[in-house]
């Protein structure tokens, strides 16, 4: 939603979306994407949170359906989740062409049900929109012809770059909170790996307790879930914890923290735009850009709590250096490029909404 919102105001009347219901939560599902001008959603599957085998399942059979009653001109994906691996199954099932967006990213760890659905789905795509050149070399090694893949940069440059509200707005939602600029800590956490194991989880929390600024968490639905499953309800009292922020907001604490420390995929390639050193708590990442520059890999174990007060305690040393640094992830032109690609696919009349690409 938030990664293609550019690319659909780029499209207008010519797109269709499709909101599969895999986040299911009303805050993830639907605010999360205020201030991001997107428009209604053509049509809602409600799919919901099971299994990933039925979820994929259900999606499919469901998209299968749709596309047979009403045949798209191209389907567009983003990302690594069921719902854009469904989309990629039920376009090549009809033969519709199939544009991949953010495309190429690797973390080569197949524990992650996330790599196997952006293999597959690259695979499939007639067109792969590659953010960085690193993303490109991947595709190539797999096999994937050169005249399939495009580098377009990241529209996530766009996504917070236009999301970003001012500095006074920023400061108030970080008074909201009762926080401080570059004094608190900003959180999330919500991979399986990290959530759904009890001993993981205690730990996680538990650091984050720990940590001598006040730390912000919003609560991912499945982490909720589990923490409540748990009963670690009372690690979280040292902690400011939220519901599932706006896009405006959640940027504008981003921007203000002294450290983000995050499971999330996306944030890691935020924090480029906003400037904020990241600690990564997981094993692998399949944006290795980031890496010894924006943030450091930190997976769960003894170690995690010298590693995040170590950045915490330089982390305005590394916010002077970051705001020097360009985005790995492009020059913010990435939705005009994608939106090109599309209507080349979908052999629609290019426009003037493509013409900067």
């Amino acid at each position: 939603m938030i990664k293609l919102a550019s690319v659909i105001a780029l499209l207008g009347v010519q797109a269709a979306t499709v909101h599969t219901g895999q986040h299911f939560n009303s805050t993830m599902s639907e605010h999360i994407g205020t201030g991001l001008n997107m428009p209604p959603w053509s049509m809602k599957l409600g799919i919901g949170g099971t299994r990933r085998g039925s979820q994929l399942g259900v999606a499919i059979a469901s998209l299968d359906d749709l596309f047979a009653a009403e045949r798209p001109t191209a389907v567009v994906v983003q990302g690594d989740t069921n719902s854009a691996l469904a989309g990629a199954i039920a376009a090549n099932a009809h033969a519709i062409p199939l544009i991949h967006v953010e495309a190429g990213l690797r973390s080569f760890d197949r524990r992650m049900p996330e790599e196997s659905n952006r293999v597959l789905t690259d695979h499939l795509a007639d067109m792969c929109c590659a953010p960085t050149e690193l993303n490109r070399r991947n595709l190539l090694r797999e096999g994937i012809p050169p005249e399939r893949i495009v580098v377009t940069g990241n529209t996530v440059v766009e996504a917070v770059s236009s999301a970003l509200p001012d500095r006074t707005a920023r400061l108030a939602t970080a008074r909201r909170f009762e926080l401080v600029e570059n004094q608190y800590v900003l959180a999330t956490l919500h991979r399986p790996e990290n959530v759904d194991d009890e001993t993981t989880l205690r730990h996680l929390l538990t650091e984050l307790a720990s940590l001598p600024a006040p730390v912000v968490l919003p609560l991912h639905p499945r982490t909720q879930r589990q923490v409540a499953e748990f009963g670690l309800e009372h690690l979280l009292r040292r902690l400011t914890c939220t519901e599932p922020l706006v896009y405006r907001d959640f940027v504008a604490l981003a921007h203000g923290a002294a450290l983000v420390v995050s499971d999330s995929g996306g944030l890691q390639e935020e924090v480029t735009v906003l400037k904020r050193p990241i600690v990564v708590v997981r094993r692998s990442t399949e944006r290795p850009e980031i890496e010894g520059v924006f943030g450091t890999l930190a997976p769960p174990g003894p170690g995690l709590g010298a590693v995040l007060r170590e950045w915490l305690a330089t982390a305005g040393e590394r916010r002077e250096r970051l705001v020097r640094l360009p985005s790995p992830y492009g020059d913010g032109m990435a939705s005009s490029r994608v939106t090109r690609l599309i209507k080349e696919q979908a052999a629609l009349p290019p426009g003037p909404s493509s013409t900067a690409a």
